[in-house]
Order: structure tokens, then sequence, then C-alpha cells
């Protein structure tokens, strides 16, 4: 069985291999992130693990029990860096891993322990060379809704969206609302201002509820450690705005028809409408820029004003992301033929309205992540 991954091949072999694939070793009509690489008919997933060498896996059911742990990896490695695509190549770089080293697993600690130690091991590594996530508010204060505000700083690496599918796939329902809850966009942001092993205790510790002493064996920590380090990302975590959040209130038939009347207006694009179902205190941000506005007033004047050029735009859903609904929102295309894409727009409602609106412009990657099309016809 030969193991390989697309993106670690010539552009012209990967072509043959996966057409459609494009050039980052993503496919872009897929929904899912674990089916990016693309394979042959009847292709396991981790047929895109190991780069041009030929690899047996040591038991017959290890793919399966990798798979197994899949979904709370990919949670895990997002939590720690604050990007689905960087999650998933954490995840497949820790199954290649655990592929090279099965052979010295010995199963005094369990499967999910062993598979979190190389996981953690893969996050720190990569968080070694890279600067950590931020959201526009992580910069510094609102500013006027103006153009002349709007800058896209090169230095910056932003936060990215995640669909909850990826990281509560489980149907039970406590499971989703803790996964939901422990994925919102506030609290990743603010995971990424502590240091890289302090992020991985808290996120061990308080996320999946690992005891301390567990915790000290898989970071090679001393439970006093752990401890230690636990009380400092916590006394972080309550500076920062995730402290201040209310949790996202349950998507029930009251809150449904506050998204639909949202949609309603947005297309519409009718300010008494938008009026009722926006908060007067709400805020909105644009990465990759950095201006973020605050207050339903500069929104609007910035919406009737800057972003005229939405007027007219189209929402398709796109499930949930980061606990919140997401959608897909088209702006007429210039060519007059149908709409193209402009942002996933992430809605963080309140029991009284919508409360913040994350416009996340990078579509070209996060519309099939997403599963929305790339364009839609008139």
């Amino acid at each position: 069985m030969t193991f390989v991954r697309l993106d670690r091949l010539s552009r012209e072999e990967r072509q043959r291999r996966a057409p459609g694939a494009d050039l980052d070793g993503r496919c872009a009509p897929t929904r899912a992130i674990d089916t990016q690489l693309v394979f042959g008919h009847g292709a396991s997933s981790y047929d895109g693990l190991v780069q041009g060498t030929t690899v047996v896996a040591p038991d017959g059911d290890l793919g399966r029990q990798l798979d197994q742990h899949r979904a709370d990896l990919v949670a895990y490695c997002y939590r720690m860096l604050a990007s689905p695509f960087e999650a998933e190549d954490a995840v497949q770089e820790t199954f290649l891993r655990a592929f090279r080293s099965y052979g010295s697993f010995e199963g005094r600690a369990a499967m999910k322990t062993w598979l979190h130690r190389i996981a953690t091991n893969v996050c720190l590594d990569m968080l070694r060379s890279k600067k950590h996530r931020v959201r526009p508010m992580d910069l510094g204060p609102a500013r006027e809704p103006i153009e002349q505000n709007l800058n896209v700083p090169a230095e910056i690496t932003w936060l990215e969206p995640i669909p909850d599918t990826l990281v509560a796939p489980d149907p039970d329902p406590s499971d989703v609302a803790t996964s939901k809850e422990s994925v919102r966009l506030a609290f990743i942001a603010a995971l990424q201002r502590l240091p890289a092993k302090q992020r991985a205790t808290l996120i061990l510790c308080e996320v999946m509820q690992w005891k301390a002493a567990e915790v000290a064996e898989l970071l090679e920590m001393s439970t006093a450690s752990v401890n230690s380090a636990l009380q400092r990302a916590r006394a972080t975590l309550r500076s920062s705005e995730a402290n201040e959040v209310a949790p996202a209130p349950k998507l029930d038939d009251g809150q449904r028809a506050l998204l639909a009347r949202y949609v309603e207006a947005f297309e519409k694009y009718d300010i008494s409408l938008l009026t009722k179902v926006i908060r007067e205190d709400a805020r909105q941000s644009m990465p990759p820029f950095d201006l973020w506005l605050q207050g339903r007033d500069d929104m609007f004047a910035w919406w009737f004003g800057v972003g005229i050029g939405c007027k007219g735009s189209r929402l398709l859903p796109a499930g949930t992301a980061n606990g919140s609904p997401a959608y897909g929102q088209y702006k007429p295309a210039a060519n007059g033929k149908g709409y193209e894409p402009w942002s996933l727009q992430v809605i963080e409602l309140t029991p009284t309205g919508v409360g913040e609106i994350t416009f996340f412009l990078d579509t070209q990657k996060l519309f099939p992540l997403f599963g929305l099309p790339l364009h839609l016809d008139a």
C-alpha cells in the first residue's frame, strides 16, 4: 500500500492523481476537511499520510482506530492553532507520526492519550515558527467607518473560522453544546494570547476535562507545574474579552425566526428592518482588514456608505461556524452574470438580537470548506 500526500507532489503529478485539486492540495468542491486529500475509489483517508514511501500499517485496524479520534484531534488542534487548515495539517502529521512509531507503542497509555501527546508536540512544533492568530479587535479600538481606515496589515495572521461539523460531529446534545462553546471566536482568540504550553494545559484540563495528572504525563511536567500553568492561563482569560461573552443562546424557533428576519433585511438592504434585528451595541469586523466597528450606527454608516456595493447581495446558509450561524454572502457580479462570493458571515446572536457579525473575506479558502459554491446564477 503506498501512501502519498498530494501537496508533496509536483503540480503535474497532482493533477494526474486528482483532477480538480487546487494548488495547495485541497480539493475545492469538498465540504469536510478530512476529504480534502483526493484518492482513488475506495481508498482510505490514510492513503495521504506518508511522503512518497511505502508503509504497511502494523495493525489492520489502525486506520479505523485513528479515525475514531479524528474529530477530537481536529478540535484540539484547531483550539491550539486557530486555523482549520493548519489543524488538518497537524492531524495529518499526527497520524503520520503515529504510523511511523506504532511499533514502539506498548499500550501502557490509552490510544487517545498517545495521539494527543503526538498532536501536542506537532502543534508546539508548528507554533514555534508562527505568529499567533488574532481578530481585528485584538489590535486596537474601534475606528470611524471611513474608507481611509481600511488597512490590510501584511504582518498579521488572522484567526479563521471552522465548521461546527468538524469539531462537534457527535449527536449527543451535551457534547455538541460544549464543543460549540469552546470554539467561539472570542474564546479561540483569547487562547492565542497564552503561551503554547499554557494553552495546551488549559484546553486539556478545562475543555477536555482531563485530570491534572493525565495532563502532566502528556506534557512531561509535574502535576504542580500543570496546576500552576492552569492558574496563570485562567487569570489571562479572565482579563480577556472571552470572559465577558455570554453563552450563545440555543438556536430555538425564536432564534431561527430572528435569523430569517436578518436574512430578509440584509437581502433587501432595508435599514428599518435591519434596525429591528441588530442590537444598538452590535459590532462588525472584516478580516483581513484590521478595521472593526462598534455600534449599529457606525455599522449602518459603513453599509450605506463605503459598503453600498453589498446592496443586492444574496445570503446562502452555511451551517454553523464556531458555535454561531454562518452564511455565504454573494454580491452581484460586475459583469451582471449572477453573483460572486464576497464573505462568509458568522453571526453571533444574543437573546435580544444580532450582537456581532464577522465578515470573513477569504472566500476562495472558506467557501469550499463550508460547502458553498464559488458562483451563483442569477
